[in-house]
């Protein structure tokens, strides 16, 4: 057919319109190579990047957290691997069977693990911290777009008996309480990361890249001795249930270095199963809870007193008729004795004795002797919570909270505050730096009063641990014990409770060249007894005489039973 000869079929196009969609085609074409020159040659991250999203991942590789020893080195805190399970939800695909044996593996009721996958787009954790076995039961299970990671879990093989201490770590394996959180940076260490590549499945098939490697932390070594740790914590929980206390503390010191041997606190709890924790089982009573000390505070008077030549040992103190008035208040002692020396006023532990030898001292004197001793301000072990206790300016005291205050009232402190300070009568007035970490050298202490002085206070307090003292139930067989008891009416709604007491009992053996500082507090004993020297002096006397023989401490008395008073024939201290 001629389409040439067709009017109808016969089409006449410009010749510039064929060239000019020529070159359209053309530059399309070139647009294209060029782009794909650009995007496969010059810059293909993007490409590689959306590439690498669909096999390539990077994994954190959590460090080994370090190890917490005892001074002997038996092990307090470990960490074992453990897995955690994440996914990716909108790549999960499981059947009704597969969702059934996951979620009871993993302890998660079903709607459970539906609305953990449905909030989450990107990546979600199902469960943290799994055995190694169940973690390879969820594996073997082949569900798309599931994943496992490793991580450590904490263990504590003390469990309660050091718990308060020790602290514990929450799932991302940081510290959250006690010696976990206070030497978080030093155990912690630093995570790595590698790059792998893997199938749809989630499972590795090949281990390209190590981008950073991770950093183990470092092994701690505690002051602790975990064989006096148990010793305590034994003894302390008998007297607790034993007197019905609602709680009670003791801190056991190395008079020679400083460090802190054993430190025990109930209510306790188990570190490893945290399930049912109240914030009362969590506290560390002996470092951050606070309580007016009672007459465990009379010696620090007597010893300032007799410092700056006020008085001596034999000095005789006005406490006939057992009372004595300052303005409209009166102070009172458990027993009348008539008129006793200084010492006496120690062994007997009167008040009414201490509050006179107090106002015969300046109150700048006092405030000064207290704050030296370590009252009124922290530690400075680094432990979390440490409690600065309560030591008003000496400006503001009145005569009478002036007297009270040499028997422990209108004052508070910290169990582990008492205990350090009395490393001033166990060191010949030398008051000691305490440390939780075992040290190789004792450092160096703080003169607070003189040698002599010391060692008049140091016969003083064997004496109130003697028949006739007001704690004969804290004696040592074979050992020479210094102490002093404690007895205060507990605070409450701005006053003192009337039938709640805190007793406590505090002292140091051997007397002769002091070993172990041992402190001793109970919270509201009900039992029916509630002095220092009937419910805290046993405790000490039983910590204090394991801990001497487990440590090999020679005797420096003779080795013959030790005889008590008859019962109810005890002197107490005025409350």
């Amino acid at each position: 057919m001629n389409y040439a000869a067709s009017p109808v079929l016969a089409l006449h196009l410009p010749l510039w319109r064929s060239r000019m969609l020529l070159a359209l085609i053309a530059g399309g074409f070139l647009v294209l190579a060029g782009r794909a020159v650009y995007l496969q040659g010059l810059n293909n991250d993007f490409l590689q990047q959306k590439g690498e999203s669909r096999y390539s991942r990077v994994l954190e590789i959590s460090a080994n957290r370090g190890k917490i020893t005892d001074r002997h080195g038996e092990a307090l805190a470990i960490s074992t691997p453990v897995k955690s399970v994440w996914a990716i939800p909108e790549e999960v695909q499981y059947s009704t069977q597969q969702r059934a044996r996951l979620a009871a593996l993993l302890e998660l009721a079903p709607r459970e693990l539906d609305k953990r996958l449905k909030e989450a787009s990107a990546f979600v954790y199902l469960k943290r911290q799994i055995p190694p076995e169940i973690a390879r039961r969820v594996s073997e299970l082949h569900i798309a777009g599931l994943f496992q990671n490793r991580e450590y879990r904490r263990y504590y093989p003390g469990g309660e008996v050091m718990a308060q201490v020790l602290g514990f770590t929450g799932a991302d394996d940081a510290g959250q309480e006690g010696i976990e959180l206070a030497f978080q940076s030093t155990l912690a260490g630093k995570s790595g990361s590698r790059r792998v590549i893997k199938d749809r499945m989630g499972q590795i098939v090949e281990d390209t890249q190590s981008i950073r490697e991770a950093q183990n932390g470092l092994d701690l070594t505690l002051a602790l001795d975990a064989r006096l740790q148990n010793l305590a914590y034994s003894q302390l929980k008998l007297a607790v249930e034993g007197n019905k206390a609602k709680a009670g503390a003791i801190v056991v010191l190395d008079a020679k270095t400083g460090e802190v041997l054993a430190l025990a606190n109930l209510p306790s709890y188990n570190p490893n199963n945290r399930s049912r924790l109240s914030g009362a089982q969590l506290r560390n009573r002996a470092i951050t809870d606070t309580f007016e000390p009672g007459s465990t505070l009379k010696p620090f008077t007597v010893a300032l007193a007799i410092d700056q030549g006020k008085v001596k040992p034999g000095t005789m103190i006005a406490t006939a008729g057992g009372s004595m008035s300052v303005g409209r208040a009166t102070i009172h002692d458990a027993h009348h004795f008539g008129d006793m020396s200084v010492a006496q006023v120690i062994q007997r532990s009167s008040n009414v004795g201490a509050a006179r030898i107090a106002l015969s001292l300046p109150a700048e004197a006092m405030w000064t002797m207290f704050d030296q001793a370590g009252f009124g301000s922290a530690p400075r072990l680094g432990f979390p919570g440490e409690a600065t206790g309560r030591l008003r300016p000496y400006k503001s005291w009145r005569p009478i909270e002036q007297a009270t205050m040499a028997y422990g009232h209108g004052i508070s402190v910290s169990l582990l505050q008492l205990a350090r300070a009395y490393t001033i009568f166990a060191r010949d007035g030398e008051l000691m730096p305490l440390s939780l970490l075992r040290v190789d050298a004792p450092g160096k202490g703080k003169q607070i009063i003189s040698p002599a002085t010391a060692r008049k206070l140091r016969d003083m307090l064997e004496l109130a641990v003697q028949p006739g003292g007001t704690a004969p139930q804290a004696r040592v067989m074979g050992y020479r014990v210094a102490g002093k008891t404690g007895t205060a009416h507990k605070e409450e709604n701005g006053g003192y409770a009337r039938h709640k007491y805190v007793s406590s009992f505090v002292g140091f053996a051997p007397a002769s060249d002091a070993r172990l500082v041992i402190a001793v507090m109970l919270d509201e004993p009900t039992a029916g007894q509630y002095y220092g020297g009937v419910v805290a002096a046993p405790v000490f006397s039983a910590v204090m005489g394991g801990a001497l023989r487990m440590l090999g401490v020679a005797p420096d008395a003779p080795l013959k039973p030790l005889e008590l008073p008859p019962e109810g024939s005890e002197i107490r201290e005025g409350v």
